[in-house]
């Protein structure tokens, strides 16, 4: 244990992104276990590795917000136009961040609506079965809420989702993870009968990280579109959404990109579905030419971009925190978050496997972002209220997973140590 202490302390020091940890304020203790009272700003007095369900604060996002506030306050409707950062083209300020997390053109990515509102409108244009071509390929452990959307998506169209939404097998020992062939396979086997490929690209319950570029060259292999839920993606992973030729792609912000609870989502349309006549939109002011779009005029007239895809104005206080966050990203940059990461993460790896030994099983594979979800022996949900109890915040889903989160921003190493420490001793009570 101690020369894990001490190469948690030498990792700290090497650490070429841990300025960034004093950009974030961690929670105050929530149940009463510290002394310390508020938030605790760069000193530890909580260990916060929810970062995949909820992101910490970034310091700036107050005064983002407040700015927006101020400006309502003075200026009225007239802030739309005369606000310091006007709010009729403000999503246009998230923008080039986006592009740069996912590499991609600044005109296929938008901030616009929540994460599964943009599932369904991306659904209306690129999943168009035939009574031959019908089927989506999806996780086997997929997001709940990914699995009601393309369930209603088949029923609207006139399918039995048990027949139309496959769900992959895993074939590994654990029982959640799929091999890279299995799942090329699987795509293959399906052939003329797939319509769609619609995977998380970082699986929320066992964290395995899929391959995309494979997935779309099997894909088009059998005439399947594809796109990706990138909510656990997004801020994790390093992505190249236009390079990959993938079909669409759909994200949240308030997980790894720290935007806030219920924080406004993300979607990517490659360009070269753009001005397609032929894919059917759902569509709303908001992605009317921007040029007419208050004439009122009764004739949809799109965008020639992703934004084609909006239907409202965004909510400006949901972007101000967003822009806030992205500011952050865009000094850190993903090459460089990514870096840690793997690093973090399998140092997190080694803690828990020295500290807990047989008393959990890690399930998620070396194909992985930046979380680490286990199984334990010791019953999971009072396990995790007793860390919290101690300051710890992870989170449980069911039926027996631990999900922790190491985020490359502003967790260290130090972070990882303790916490794998307190687990250890936990499960050995």
């Amino acid at each position: 244990m101690k020369e894990l202490k001490q190469k948690a302390l030498e990792l700290n020091s090497q650490d070429e992104l841990k300025d960034f940890r004093k950009e974030f304020i961690f929670p105050e203790a929530v149940f009463g276990a510290s002394d310390k009272k508020g938030p605790s700003s760069n000193e530890r007095s909580h260990l916060y590795f929810a970062g995949h369900s909820l992101g910490l604060m970034p310091k700036g996002v107050r005064e983002s917000i407040e700015q927006e506030l101020e400006d309502w306050q003075k200026l009225g409707v007239e802030g739309h136009v005369h606000a310091r950062r006007p709010w009729v083209p403000y999503h246009e300020n998230i923008t080039a961040s986006f592009a740069h997390l996912t590499n991609s053109k600044a005109s296929e990515v938008v901030a616009m609506n929540t994460l599964t509102v943009n599932l369904h409108l991306m659904l209306v244009s690129f999943y168009q079965p035939t009574p031959k071509r019908y089927k989506i390929l999806i996780e086997n452990n997929t997001f709940p809420s990914d699995k009601y959307a393309v369930d209603s998506q088949a029923r609207f169209h006139g399918f039995d989702p048990s027949q139309a939404v496959v769900e992959l097998r895993p074939d590994r020992d654990n029982g959640m993870t799929v091999s890279e062939q299995a799942l090329i396979d699987q795509i293959k086997e399906q052939g003329d009968e797939l319509a769609l490929v619609m995977l998380g690209n970082c699986n929320y319950l066992s964290g395995q990280k899929f391959p995309f570029e494979k997935i779309v060259e099997a894909a088009r292999s059998v005439g399947a579109m594809v796109g990706f839920n990138l909510a656990h993606g997004i801020g994790n992973l390093e992505l190249s959404l236009h390079d990959w030729d993938i079909d669409f792609a759909v994200w949240c912000t308030y997980k790894y990109l720290n935007s806030g609870p219920g924080g406004i989502a993300g979607a990517f349309v490659h360009e070269k579905h753009h001005q397609r006549n032929d894919l059917n939109r759902f569509e709303g002011w908001w992605g009317h030419d921007k040029q007419t779009r208050f004439a009122m005029g009764p004739d949809f007239k799109a965008i020639p971009s992703v934004e084609a895809w909006q239907l409202s104005n965004p909510p400006i206080f949901q972007l101000a925190a967003l822009k806030a966050s992205l500011e952050v990203f865009d000094r850190a940059t993903m090459p460089r978050l990514r870096k840690k990461s793997e690093m973090i993460t399998s140092f997190l790896e080694e803690c828990l496997i020295e500290m807990c030994g047989s008393s959990l099983e890690i399930v998620t594979p070396k194909e992985r972002g930046s979380m680490l979800c286990v199984r334990v022996k010791k019953n999971p949900k009072q396990l995790l209220e007793d860390l919290k109890h101690k300051d710890v915040t992870l989170d449980f889903r069911e039926p027996d997973i631990l999900r922790m989160t190491p985020i490359a921003l502003y967790n260290n190493f130090t972070d990882v140590f303790e916490l794998s420490k307190i687990i250890g001793e936990s499960l050995n009570d």
